[in-house]
C-alpha cells in the first residue's frame, strides 16, 4: 500500500522527521531558504500533508493549487499570520500551528534584548572587537538601570505574562494594555492595568508581545512614539509589522526615544541599507526569540503530531480553524 506523501519546507529535528516517516513518504526542502512559490504551488497540488514555516506565503493561490487529498496545513510556529486560513477552512483543510510550547524561552529572550539594550552590550562588545578602549570614566557606555524600572507590556497573553514574571526578580513596576483586563494575572504578577496612551507614556521599557492582527499593524506610530521618554527603551519580539519602522527611525535619530531592540521587522529580512542596521542605539537579531534547541525539537514534533493525526483522519491536536469538523 502507498504511503501517502507529505512535504516539509524545511529541514526540522531528525527524530522529528524519522516519527512521520513511520506512517508517510517525506520530501524536505533541501535548503536554508525557503523554498520559492513556484515549488510550493508544485508540491502542495499533490502532497497528503505540508509542514510549513512562517515564512512560506500560504496564500490563496497556494491554496487554490492544493490538491484534492490534502488533509492538513501543519505550520511549525505559534503565528500564522502567513496563511489564508479563511480560504483553507473554504476548502475544509485542517490548519495547525504550535502553540504555547515558546513562551519561556521567547521571555528569555526578550529579556536578553531588554538587558542588552539597557546597558548597551552589543554597542560595547564591537568596540572591544574593534579594539577601542576607552580609558574608565563616568561616562563611557553608560546605560539605564532595569532594576527598579517601570516595565510596559503591549499583549499580556502567556508570553507577556512571562516577561512579567521575570521583572518581579528586578523589582519593576509592571503596567500592561491588552484587549482585555487579565485580573488573575494582575493578582500574581502586581501588574496594573493602563490605557494604550499612558503604556507608552509611562514605560521606561516598552515589550511587545501583541498577537497581529490587522489592527495591530503600526500601533507603535510616530504619534505613539512621542509619547515616550527620552530615556525609553521598545523591545519588539512580536511581528515587524506593528512597528512602523520609519517612525522608529525617526524617534532614534531625533533622541525621541533613547533605544531599541528588535527581533522581528517588516519586511524579512531587512532591507540591506536600512537606516536601523547603522544605528549604534539599536539592538537587531534575525527573528530568533524561539531559537532554542530544546524549544524548537518540541515545535518540530508538535507540527508532526498535527499531520500524524490528520493522515490517521482524526482531527488535529493544535487547530486555528476547528470548524473545520464541524
Amino acid at each position: 500500500m502507498t504511503k501517502p506523501l507529505v512535504f516539509i519546507t524545511r529541514q526540522i529535528a531528525t527524530d522529528a522527521t524519522a516519527r512521520l516517516q513511520e506512517v508517510a513518504d517525506v520530501e524536505v526542502w533541501p535548503q536554508e531558504d525557503p523554498p520559492p512559490l513556484s515549488v510550493l504551488l508544485d508540491k502542495i497540488s499533490h502532497v497528503d500533508g505540508i509542514i510549513t514555516m512562517l515564512t512560506d506565503p500560504i496564500n490563496a493561490e497556494v491554496i487554490k493549487a492544493a490538491s484534492p487529498k490534502l488533509k492538513v496545513i501543519s505550520q511549525m510556529a505559534v503565528g500564522f499570520d502567513n496563511i489564508d486560513v479563511a480560504r483553507a477552512t473554504e476548502r475544509k483543510i485542517p490548519v495547525g500551528h504550535t502553540p504555547g510550547v515558546l513562551t519561556e524561552t521567547t521571555a528569555d529572550f526578550a529579556w536578553a534584548l531588554i538587558l542588552a539594550a539597557a546597558r548597551r552590550v552589543v554597542e560595547a562588545d564591537r568596540q572591544v572587537r574593534k579594539g577601542i578602549w576607552k580609558p574608565w570614566g563616568p561616562d563611557v557606555l553608560t546605560g539605564f538601570d532595569v532594576y527598579g524600572a517601570t516595565l510596559g507590556i503591549i499583549g499580556f497573553g502567556r508570553i507577556g505574562q512571562a516577561v512579567a514574571r521575570r521583572a518581579k526578580g528586578f523589582n519593576m513596576r509592571i503596567i500592561y494594555h491588552s484587549r482585555q483586563r487579565k485580573p488573575d494575572a494582575e493578582q500574581e504578577l502586581g501588574a496594573s492595568y493602563v490605557s494604550l496612551e499612558d503604556i507608552f507614556r509611562f514605560s521606561d521599557i516598552l515589550s511587545l508581545h501583541l498577537n497581529y492582527t490587522p489592527a495591530a499593524y503600526h500601533l507603535v506610530n510616530r504619534e505613539r512614539l512621542s509619547l515616550m521618554k527620552p530615556s525609553a527603551i521598545l523591545v519588539n519580539t512580536s511581528r515587524g509589522a506593528v512597528v512602523d519602522s520609519e517612525a522608529l527611525v525617526w524617534a532614534l535619530q531625533n533622541k525621541v526615544i533613547a533605544a531599541a531592540a528588535l527581533d522581528v521587522f517588516d519586511p524579512e529580512p531587512i532591507p540591506p541599507n536600512h537606516p536601523l542596521l547603522f544605528m549604534e542605539n539599536v539592538v537587531l537579531t534575525p527573528h530568533i526569540a524561539s531559537a532554542s534547541r530544546e524549544t524548537r525539537r518540541r515545535m518540530a514534533f508538535m507540527a508532526v503530531d498535527n499531520v500524524v493525526a490528520a493522515l490517521a483522519g482524526k482531527p488535529i491536536p493544535y487547530c486555528v480553524n476547528p470548524e473545520v469538523y464541524q
